[in-house]
């Protein structure tokens, strides 16, 4: 659109070079942001305005961090070109960015070749235009492919939405159906309650009507009674009556005879009460029907009542089953929708580091590139210097043959030749200097082994067989491991006379030649060339000269997260070859003495990361790995003091250190602590630990302790001393052996290496080494302070080993009485079995030889399936095979003394034992028990006075060594 606003301008060839470079510079701006320079390119590559070396820069400068910067650069480069790099740009621009053009120039772009200025000729031209449209063609079919892709994506993450949001309208359904039945059930709920309390209104109105019926009872047992009594009265006062009667007729005068009829009267009246009486009864007993009537209702209505009440609590029922399955699915449904967005999330993420990992590999291709072409320029000056030389020293004659001359020594080369003709410049790295080829002399092409030659002309047959063999001799001292050390650094003997090359080329056939070569001067090593970096799976190499490494770059970390870049010096090595902050160095190689060593950081600590590192001396390979989200959170720890560095291990502590006042922690033998640190700020000879809780990961006291070097001096030192009390008095070494606190722990190791607990070190040694130097390295043994060791969680119940095994065999069945204790017993198998579990190693001892019968790892098992301590009648051979089996059994030694032992001399009597015997035991088990790779617990002798209490109290430490944590050292030799 704007093109068009625009008024067609002046053609191009009538304008000038300032005209040209002042319409671009107007538009500059809009020129760096809207154009890509590595489209641009090749036109202007084809147009000869740019050179290789020039596109190298543009697209591989570090010092261009955007694409608009790199524009800029290159508009920088054309306007050296005058006027046709103003040209070759605006016919590039007419070319990949029409509209652009039409804004710079006002005028409207065309491909016909009378539009273009000439610089490129019209076929050439031509191809171009039919390239760049072809490749447009391609990116277009592409973008086509990519957006149908993407269309038949979102068509199916758009029906997955609906899926999932049907699901969730279901669910939403299902929740506000589940809120109907609930209102519904509260109401159900709430007529229960009423009809509960119109059942307690009608017992209580049944409680009064019993009540009132047994005031009805009492009242017509008491008219009962009158009428009793009023009927009594009555036949007397007939009776009486009548007598008066006949009396009255018979002797009474007639005066008597009103009064009497007074009485009589008066009779009737009570008649007429026991009348009413009995009315009121019948009334009564009326009632009292009535009453049993309404209770035959009542009772009626409350069976009613119950039938509905089990009716709707079995709906509940139904209701709440139906609540829970409804839940169960919409649950599903949410971690249905939960894993989709992860997937969806981890599909960025990988789309993101494919990125990451393709801008990467442009970075270092144009690296190579550029490194390439450097290099060749050096070669090709280096060359023409060497022939100019050889030019002004040689005599000018013809050259003699190839056969009868010896290429390798300069000297040689000056008296013996005449005037050579000019040879051709070869490529040096054309061949693989390490290729099978060059291990056999009669099929190698003499041009092809011009690559270990210091001189332009190609080498003798001679000079080609004495390198074979300086070839020979020095590739056998390296392994697999060193091939890559090889591939990039050429091998040259001393530049000495042809008497001192002498033995050294022929060391691989005298034995005394090859002693005088090892103390001659070493060869030096001379970069071909640089290295190129390779990425091995997110992993980096990177070579460069690696003298005071320390010095050009600065690492933090440790075992447990890694040892970072943190800093790199400018102007160093290091900085030059790319290293930037926050890479891991997973691996560093070098040569010391003529020996390659091989040192791998993944997993080593800080301490031995710097040591490393600081005994690099001369060219060394680095192998990094990015991991800038991990060192930034190991940054962010160290600045919040969460964490003092990368480093943490757990040792267990085979000395006794004190506590001194520059808080150094006092420690026991046996002590477990967790290492944070091992390069301390302000200290090089000590570590930051912390005591562990015995029953938790949880850190106690903390503070610092020697590091392993000067810790393993301090334990020769106390062991010499022990050697020399004990030399000047047994008695006071008698004393310091009764003292409950064990002073060391002598634990060694034949593992080779300059710290035992360091196991990254890799020393390559050569062919040529000598047998009696072989038998002393496996020989060599060291003491170590420190012994690393791994936490534990065993099941709920662990066997029981009672030490020493004389007296184990007396307590196992007594302790085995004990609820939550069972003796393992011997099993007797057939000689297939015996063979089968013999095989496997699980046969924990052997209790006959010659009838198969033996304590085996699966009676163990079986035992601790029931939940209960499996007590072991065994021996301490036992326990490495149980560990191998992840079995970890409680050790308990019972120290004994001669008054101890005559506690338990009945005891002993019954199983035919000794007191003697018990010592013997006990002195001769005590010392094995540091060799075991876990802790054990011990019971002194006065701890205890009888056989009960003594029960008692290993019960007591089999609960509390249950609780706690199991510390286990790996296999030391």
């Amino acid at each position: 659109m704007a093109g068009e606003c625009v008024p067609e301008g002046r053609d191009l060839k009538e304008m000038g070079e300032e005209e040209l470079w002042e319409l671009i510079n107007d538009n500059r701006h809009r020129i760096s942001l809207g154009v890509r320079p590595c489209i641009l390119i090749p036109y202007l590559r084809q147009a000869r305005v740019l050179t290789e070396m020039d596109e190298d820069e543009i697209v591989s400068c570090h010092n261009l961090t955007n694409r608009s910067m790199r524009t800029s650069y290159m508009l920088d480069l054309l306007r050296t070109q005058g006027r046709n790099g103003a040209v070759a740009l605006l016919e590039s621009l007419m070319i990949h960015y029409p509209t652009l053009y039409t804004q710079v120039t006002g005028r409207k772009p065309s491909t016909e070749p009378s539009r273009f200025s000439g610089l490129i000729k019209y076929s050439e031209l031509t191809e171009y235009l039919i390239r760049a449209v072809t490749g447009m063609q391609k990116e277009l079919q592409e973008a086509r492919c990519e957006a149908n892709r993407m269309s038949t994506r979102c068509a199916s993450l758009e029906s997955d939405i609906r899926q999932l949001m049907g699901q969730e309208e279901k669910s939403r359904r299902l929740q506000s159906e589940n809120e109907r039945m609930r209102r519904h059930l509260c109401s159900l709920q709430h007529e229960v309650t009423k009809l509960k309390d119109e059942k307690c209104d009608v017992y209580m109105r049944y409680t009064a009507a019993i009540e009132e019926k047994s005031a009805v009872g009492m009242r017509l047992h008491d008219l009962n009674l009158q009428v009793y009594q009023l009927q009594t009265e009555l036949q007397k006062t007939q009776t009486e009556n009548e007598f008066q009667k006949r009396r009255s007729l018979r002797c009474v005068p007639h005066t008597e005879g009103p009064p009497l009829q007074q009485e009589v009267r008066s009779l009737p009246c009570q008649q007429a009460h026991q009348d009413i009486l009995a009315q009121d009864l019948a009334e009564a007993l009326d009632s009292q029907v009535e009453l049993a009537e309404h209770l035959r209702c009542y009772r009626e209505e409350n069976e009613k009542l119950l039938t509905e009440k089990q009716g709707l609590l079995d709906q509940k029922e139904c209701l709440s089953l139906q609540v829970q399955q409804l839940t169960l699915d919409c649950n599903m449904h949410q971690q249905k929708n939960t894993v989709i967005q992860n997937q969806m999330r981890e599909l960025q993420a990988e789309r993101d580091q494919a990125y990451l990992s393709r801008d990467e590999a442009q970075a270092m291709i144009a690296r190579v590139l550029a490194e390439k072409d450097t290099l060749r320029c050096q070669l090709m000056e280096v060359q023409e210097r060497v022939f100019s030389l050889q030019t002004k020293h040689s005599p000018i004659e013809q050259l003699p043959s190839c056969d009868d001359m010896d290429w390798e020594s300069p000297r040689s080369s000056c008296e013996d030749s005449e005037f050579p003709s000019r040879p051709r410049l070869r490529r040096m790295d054309a061949l693989n200097p390490m290729s099978p080829s060059s291990c056999h002399p009669e099929s190698e092409d003499v041009v092809a082994s011009s690559v270990r030659s210091r001189n332009a002309e190609p080498p003798g047959p001679e000079s080609l067989r004495r390198r074979e063999e300086v070839l020979y001799a020095d590739s056998s001292l390296e392994t697999a491991d060193t091939d890559s050390l090889l591939e990039d650094f050429v091998f040259l003997p001393d530049m000495g006379s042809k008497d001192k090359q002498t033995p050294r080329l022929s060391s691989s056939n005298d034995s005394s030649t090859d002693s005088e070569s090892r103390t001659s001067a070493p060869p030096f090593l001379m970069r071909s060339r640089q290295k190129a970096i390779r990425i091995n799976g997110r992993v980096l190499s990177i070579s460069l000269q690696g003298e005071a490494l320390l010095s050009q770059l600065a690492v933090v970390g440790g075992n447990k997260t890694g040892v970072f870049v943190h800093q790199v010096t400018e102007g160093s090595a290091a900085h030059t070859v790319g290293i930037s902050p926050g890479a891991q160095i997973v691996e560093v190689q070098y040569e010391q003495n003529q020996k390659a060593l091989r040192m791998v950081l993944e997993d080593s600590t800080l301490e031995e990361a710097m040591w490393a590192l600081g005994q690099v001396t001369g060219i060394c390979h680095l192998s990094l790995r990015p991991r800038q989200d991990d060192y930034e959170a190991l940054l962010h720890q160290l600045q919040s003091n969460v964490t003092s560095s990368g480093d943490s291990f757990y040792v267990r502590v085979n000395m006794s250190v004190p506590a001194s006042p520059n808080g150094t922690l006092a420690v026991s033998c046996n002590d477990i602590l967790h290492v944070t640190n091992t390069r301390p700020a302000g200290t090089e000879d000590s570590w930051h630990a912390s005591q562990v809780h015995p029953c938790q990961l949880l850190d106690l006291q903390s503070g610092t302790v020697p590091n392993y070097y000067r810790a393993q001096r301090l334990l020769i030192r106390a062991i010499e001393d022990m050697s020399f009390q004990k030399k000047k008095s047994q008695k006071f070494w008698r004393s310091v052996a009764q003292n409950k606190e064990k002073a060391v722990r002598i634990v060694s190791t034949g593992r080779q290496g300059r710290n035992p607990l360091w196991v990254s070190v890799e020393e390559e040694k050569t062919k040529s080494t000598d047998a009696g130097d072989t038998s002393a390295a496996k020989c060599c043994v060291s003491l170590m302070p420190y012994t690393l060791v791994t936490p534990h969680y065993p099941p709920i119940c662990r066997p029981v080993l009672l030490l020493p095994t004389v007296l184990g065999r007396t307590l196992n069945k007594k302790l085995a009485g004990w609820q939550g204790f069972e003796l393992c017993e011997p099993e007797v198998l057939s000689s297939t079995e015996h063979a089968a579990i013999l095989q496997r190693s699980e046969i924990l001892e052997e209790c006959e030889q010659g009838r198969n019968c033996c304590y085996t790892l699966e009676g163990v098992v079986k035992v601790m399936k029931k939940g209960i301590h499996c007590v072991l009648p065994l021996g301490l051979d036992c326990v490495r095979r149980l560990h191998r089996a992840e079995i970890f059994p409680i050790i308990i030694f019972i120290g004994q003394s001669a008054r101890s032992a005559r506690k338990l001399r009945s005891k002993l009597q019954r199983q035919g034992q000794s007191e003697e015997q018990l010592l013997v035991c006990s002195r001769s088990e005590e010392p094995l028990l540091d060799k075991l790779p876990c802790l054990y617990h011990s019971v002194a002798p006065d701890s205890w006075c009888d056989q009960a209490s003594l029960l008692t109290r290993l019960r007591t430490i089999v609960w509390e060594e249950q609780k706690k944590i199991v510390w286990v050292e790996p296999d030391l030799w």
